[in-house]
């Protein structure tokens, strides 16, 4: 086992949760999601992005339009549906539990 596998299985845990985040701020095309993925030091690569993207699509979570570029063909632009606002709420919530549930572990291992 090495830390680092470790650390990309964390990442990998948090990326929906993520990509949610980035989304609900404005509709998103998917290589300004991967920017600020890499921005925030969360590692990812575009062939996680695309089938991430189409799951959370497939389970309503998701919507997208097609928006014609200045340069290259349309751009897919990715947006939360009303399913998929609930669906971070809660996620946001769990977030909020989980850390807060950390950081009591941590503080018992400092008092100790």
């Amino acid at each position: 086992m090495t830390i680092e596998n470790t650390q990309a299985q964390m990442r990998k845990g948090i990326l929906e949760y993520c990509i949610l985040l980035i989304i609900a701020r404005e509709d998103a095309y998917v290589p300004d999601i991967i920017n600020k993925l890499k921005a925030s030091k969360i590692l990812v690569v575009e062939g996680t992005v695309y089938p991430l993207l189409t799951r959370l699509r497939n389970a309503g979570l998701l919507s997208y339009r097609w928006e014609e570029s200045p340069q290259g063909p349309p751009r897919k632009y990715y947006n939360l549906t009303e399913q998929g606002r609930l669906f971070l709420q809660s996620l946001e919530t769990s977030w909020s539990e989980l850390t807060q549930a950390i950081a009591s572990l941590k503080e018992q291992n400092t008092a100790q």
